[in-house]
């Protein structure tokens, strides 16, 4: 958010022009605490071991994309803080997409998604991005249940930080368990030497908060009594009031935010005090009291915020800049500031299988969307979290809030909200740590893209200072020779890389008859913009596992999750059938010579797919090794990585076996083996006795490989990898008509992901998708974000 400040006039409020203290304070604010935080969007809120997950991630710096970082990384951990799997993603105005395969054989519990950028590594580790992600496994000997109501504790805060005798006072109780709250609570305040008359009651507005009022008498101690629908109560005490000092009390209006000082016993009175209102640690109102008075009230206009809504934090400073009072409070609470999509036609049809679509507007101002359609079961099933609780709530606070979606729904209850932001504190800064002058240390400032650093070597020697020639080669694009000279250090730089392909660069350097030269050359290259580790502790959950009996009892939404696993295996499979139909009496060609004199009868299949190394050029240079060329090139054969990086195969979602000349073999071998030794590779699926594999044969005898690429593959050349490119999201139609596609009940939950859907010249923008067998109603999510960085946010159930 832009730096827009009112400096607002009541009858003794004038503006500030000395440079004080505070002023110094404000600066150093402006100028060294800009920071991002981080909102991942699923397609849902649970999976089966062997699902994708699919994410959408929005980067926001206050409360408008961040235009400061263009890398994310996001983790994929087990509750052991164990790393599954890993992405790096391009960020464009923020936004990002991803997805994780989840392996097959994945145990069944609690994961975690753990998102940040570079820059925000400077900053408190508990601001990063965690998301909660159950997983379920059939064939697992435990299984995940929710919790029961944990223990749980309770606080009491006083608005504002301040409790002063004879000052009506607003109270906001909070309760925090590492599982789940009570549904709901109720309390009462008493006086503790005369405890059975309550002086107030009260009742929890959700499974979070409540809140009471209380005018405190000189001399008496009071207590909460809190009492759960299970019965369990507990008793906190109330801090002591105070004989002086000042209060606090705001309240939240569609016109403002409206505050009122009193002071009590104060020496000058309110004189020389201070107020300053901060919106993502930026200023947004200041203002001075110059004369003698106990009492200012004021408006501060919603202009503070160009009408837009977020969290204004109020703090109260005394003459000596003194820290006295501050209080979080909620800009236009109940009166969102949010577009809707522009629907100008659709085609629903809730029979099964049938083609549905949505056109938006295209003459909106919004142009790029992300969207989400899933099955509507009926069931209310109110959601935890969204973008709106990210964006305005949960990513600028560390402490666990429950459903705090709930906060910005269509009933929600402002006067809950409140309270809550009572009961919290802005954790971004610490006033007294601004005031002293001190400054986070920024260790990684925002760089464009990926960049890198390149270590030439030649006879061992490091190339100080050193022109070098490197050979640039994207993928399958023609090479690209450049001209580096070497630092102090013997470091060349690759700055500001934006692609999704390996690159490989490879080192040449001219000798003294200038002829260019690979002898003894070796080159290292190192990431500049790298991840780190995560050092603090996953955030409670309200799952638990327990050992599973015989009869495992999977939930509807698991089962047909598994159903549509099977589903795609069997579509996958008919496709690769189909491929690989081969037509009796062809003549034999090279391909299959090779095939014959590598292969022995038992890894003979007609079932399978060969690529030929001897014969054709595969061009394999773009590889790290031959695991990282075949993603992508075989049906049915996908990768995941393992804890050394690794890419290992899968096929129809098992671990295929890997062989090596025939021989058993891993995945870390056959990583380390050079491009040029291999002659041919086998995609075997469902060979007899062998079954699923990759297989993979060397050169033999005088063969040579036709791959030009892998003749330049010695010491001099190393291959990095750029951002992870999503995968396509399958716009599947299950064909009734086609026996060899026959599915007999789709259970598709997700029908529908797309985390960039334009609006063309040429069509509007149109979300197209095609029906399960059960659904008749959808939940449709439509994000956006026009150049403004106005909200876009929309969502419905269409029947």
């Amino acid at each position: 958010m832009k730096n827009i400040f009112c400096v607002l006039l009541i009858s003794m409020v004038q503006p500030v022009l000395a440079q004080t203290k505070l002023e110094k304070a404000l600066t150093n604010l402006e100028n060294n605490y800009e920071q991002e935080k981080v909102y991942l969007l699923t397609d849902k809120s649970q999976y089966a071991a062997g699902d994708k997950i699919w994410f959408k991630s929005f980067v926001f710096d206050g409360y408008g994309r961040s235009p400061l970082s263009t890398t994310l990384f996001v983790e994929l951990y087990n509750s052991d803080k164990k790393l599954i799997d890993w992405k790096t993603i391009l960020l464009t105005r923020g936004e990002g997409s991803g997805d994780f395969q989840l392996k097959e054989d994945l145990p069944e519990q609690v994961y975690f998604v753990r998102a940040y950028t570079p820059y925000m590594t400077n900053f408190n580790e508990d601001f990063q991005m965690v998301k909660t992600i159950p997983v379920y496994n059939p064939k697992s000997t435990e299984s995940l249940v929710v919790s029961k109501i944990s223990d749980w504790s309770a606080k009491a805060f006083p608005e504002g930080g301040t409790f002063i005798n004879g000052v009506p006072a607003k109270f906001a109780v909070r309760l925090s368990a590492t599982a789940s709250l009570p549904e709901n609570w109720s309390g009462k305040v008493i006086d503790a030497q005369n405890p059975n008359v309550p002086i107030t009651t009260f009742k929890s507005f959700d499974k979070n908060v409540a809140s009471f009022k209380i005018t405190p008498a000189s001399g008496k101690k009071y207590q909460v009594i809190i009492q759960d629908n299970a019965g369990k109560s507990k008793t906190i005490d109330l801090p002591q009031a105070a004989d002086s000092g000042l209060s606090l009390e705001v309240s939240s209006s569609k016109e403002g935010i409206k505050y009122t000082l009193k002071g009590v016993n104060l020496k000058e009175q309110l004189k020389n005090y201070k107020i300053v209102g901060t919106i993502n640690n930026h200023m947004a109102y200041k203002a001075n009291i110059n004369n003698l008075t106990n009492e200012a009230t004021s408006l501060i206009p919603t202009k503070i915020s160009n009408g837009s809504n977020g969290i204004l934090q109020l703090a109260i400073f005394d003459g000596q800049d003194n820290l006295v009072a501050q209080r979080l409070c909620f800009i236009k609470p109940g009166i969102l500031k949010i577009e809707k999509a522009e629907v100008i036609a659709q085609n629903i049809k809730p029979t099964p299988r049938a083609f549905n679509s949505i056109d938006l507007s295209p003459e909106s101002y919004f142009k790029n969307y992300t969207v989400l359609v899933s099955e509507d079961n009926g069931t209310p099933n109110p959601e935890e979290e969204n973008l709106l609780s990210g964006l305005w709530l949960t990513g600028d606070f560390t402490s666990k809030i429950d459903s705090p979606a709930q906060y910005f729904s269509k009933n929600a209850n402002t006067e809950a909200l409140d309270a809550l932001l009572i009961s919290e504190k802005w954790q971004r800064f610490d006033w007294n740590s601004v005031l002293s002058g001190s400054a986070p240390t920024i260790k990684t400032n925002p760089q464009p893209y990926l960049s890198y650093k390149v270590k030439p070597i030649n006879n061992g020697s490091l190339l100080i200072n050193t022109s070098v020639n490197l050979i640039l080669k994207l993928g399958k694009n023609e090479p690209v020779i450049e001209q580096f000279k070497t630092d102090q250090n013997g470091y060349a730089y690759l700055n500001n890389l934006n692609y999704d392909e390996p690159l490989e660069v490879s080192l040449f350097v001219n000798s003294a008859d200038n002829k260019s030269n690979t002898d003894n050359l070796f080159v290292t290259v190192e990431p500049l913009v790298n991840t780190v580790s995560f050092n603090g502790n996953f955030p409670g959950t309200k799952y638990t596992l327990v050992k599973s009996g015989e009869n495992k009892t999977l939930s509807p939404t698991i089962s047909r999750a598994i159903n549509t696993q099977k589903n795609i295996r069997k579509t996958a499979q008919n496709d690769i059938e189909i491929e690989e139909v081969k037509v009796v009496g062809k003549k034999a060609d090279p391909k299959e010579e090779l095939d014959k004199q590598l292969s022995t009868g038992m890894f003979s299949s007609m079932n399978s797919t060969i690529f030929d190394f001897v014969n054709e050029d595969q061009h394999i240079a773009g590889s790290n090794n031959i695991l990282d060329w075949l993603q992508g090139r075989a049906a049915g054969l996908t990768f995941q990585r393992n804890n050394s990086g690794v890419n290992v195969p899968y096929i129809r979602g098992q671990q295929a076996k890997l062989y090596l000349d025939e021989t058993p073999s891993d995945a870390s071998m056959i990583a380390n083996l050079p491009p040029s030794n291999i002659a041919m590779v086998k995609i075997l699926k469902g060979a007899g006795l062998i079954g699923d594999a990759v297989v993979i044969y060397t050169m033999k005898g005088n063969m040579k490989s036709k791959s030009s690429d892998t003749k330049t593959q010695k010491n001099n050349s190393s291959v990095i990898k750029g951002y992870d490119q999503p995968s396509e999201f399958p716009i599947e139609m299950l064909d009734n008509d086609d026996p060899t596609k026959k599915i007999e009940n789709d259970t598709r939950e997700t029908l529908y992901w797309n985390p960039n859907l334009f609006d063309s010249d040429y069509v509007p923008p149109r979300i197209k998708f095609f029906n399960n067998d059960s659904a008749k109603q959808y939940k449709v999510l439509i994000i956006s974000f026009d150049e403004d960085d106005n909200l876009l946010y929309d969502q419905q159930i269409i029947k």
